[in-house]
């Protein structure tokens, strides 16, 4: 079907943080795949875990215990707050399995009136039904009504907005503590630990969409981390399977104690490639050296990132995110896809997002190198962005 707006581009082979085109020209991958290649490409362990396991077994279905779902979920909830987790195909289902989750828990309290949920302008969760109804975003609604009803939209940072929406229906508050397609907005510290303390007071569910800012990406292993806070429930997906489809929804045993058996389920969901893949790269992004480095190469590109923008005022207004989740806001007259266009005819990867901003999101193994060429390419970019538009004018 044609919904995507494909780049006539056919990549045959990568390696670490290079994609190499049918044509043989390499490329700098600053996507990797909308956040998900976090190791690169063909990263040794994950090549190995993926081999070892497909010479064994490929499938059996959830009718079965599955060793490496109990392996890496028990992996899961000694590195986070939660106490159980559901595996997923995709980052959308693991959201849709938190908001079914979030409703069964209050059902089986005697509460069936608990079932909507405060949702953040300008978040995604997937283009599914139910995830396209939290968001309301025109250009994924239209023509796709009635929408789902259930979910209560407010500013992203507004506490007082927030508030007021909660109402005795109210069983959730959903947010990304990044905003990924929003824009790179990262939610405060003061702002999440609010969140947390409201959803205490009015006793509901705080739900974090982590798909995009989560297992590594921000240099924690998990977004709300730099907050001090946790969540009651977390969705989880790209980065956890560095390629691999895989996704999972994290919660406490409160939370998820009206999910029993026969509520939910999933064919295709943990089956036994995905959970190789998913241990292997858990184990390595989960080591303190990794997310350290994350940290330094972070910190680097950013600064790297601001001299950049203070020498093209013309192209870039501001630098956001944390980590290597960052994105460049294009000034006014320029717009973000043609930026993003234009590096990829330099031979660099980006995706583009709401407000006018370039999304950064490079391997997390990049280094010095990588971010000397990015910015490289990004000053030849810039510069040729400026003389094209001084010409026409």
């Amino acid at each position: 079907m044609p919904v995507y707006s494909r780049a006539d581009i056919q990549f045959e082979r990568g390696q670490g943080a290079y994609l190499f085109d049918s044509e043989g020209r390499r490329y700098l991958d600053f996507a990797s795949g909308i956040a998900v290649t976090s190791l690169g490409h063909c990263h040794p362990v994950l090549v190995a875990a993926l081999t070892e396991q497909a010479n064994k077994l490929w499938h059996t279905s959830n009718l079965f215990r599955i060793t490496g779902q109990e392996k890496l979920a028990a992996r899961l909830t000694a590195l986070t707050f939660a106490d159980t987790v559901f595996f997923t195909n995709s980052g959308v289902e693991a959201w849709e399995c938190g908001v079914k989750l979030i409703r069964k828990h209050f059902y089986s309290k005697g509460q069936p009136e608990k079932n909507r949920i405060v949702v953040i302008e300008g978040a995604f969760h997937g283009r599914t039904l139910g995830a396209i109804s939290a968001s309301k975003a025109e250009k994924m609604v239209k023509g796709f009504g009635p929408l789902l009803d259930g979910f209560d939209q407010v500013a992203f940072g507004n506490l007082n907005e927030l508030r007021a929406a909660i109402t005795p229906q109210t069983a959730a508050i959903n947010i990304e503590p990044i905003l990924g397609e929003g824009g790179i907005k990262a939610a405060t510290v003061e702002y999440m630990k609010a969140l947390r303390q409201i959803a205490d007071e009015f006793g509901l569910l705080l739900f974090f969409d982590e798909i995009q800012c989560g297992v590594g990406r921000t240099g924690k292993l998990f977004a709300h981390e730099w907050a001090g806070v946790t969540p009651d429930v977390m969705c989880v997906a790209k980065a956890i399977g560095g390629g691999f489809p895989l996704g999972a929804c994290l919660a406490t045993e409160v939370a998820a104690s009206g999910m029993i058996a026969g509520t939910h389920g999933s064919t295709y969901g943990g089956n036994p490639l995905a959970m190789a893949v998913g241990l292997a790269s858990l184990n390595v992004i989960s080591q303190p050296d990794f997310l350290e480095n994350v940290q330094v190469q972070g910190k680097a590109l950013h600064a790297a990132l601001e001299g950049m923008v203070a020498r093209h005022p013309a192209i870039f207004a501001e630098v956001r995110g944390v980590g290597l989740m960052l994105g460049l806001r294009c000034a006014e007259s320029v717009v973000n896809l043609d930026v993003v266009n234009a590096l990829r005819h330099r031979g660099m990867l980006s995706v583009g997002a709401a407000e006018n901003v370039i999304r950064l999101l490079p391997p997390l193994i990049i280094g010095e190198a990588e971010i000397v060429e990015a910015v490289r390419i990004l000053d030849n970019t810039a510069a040729e962005l400026t003389a094209a538009a001084a010409t026409l004018a």
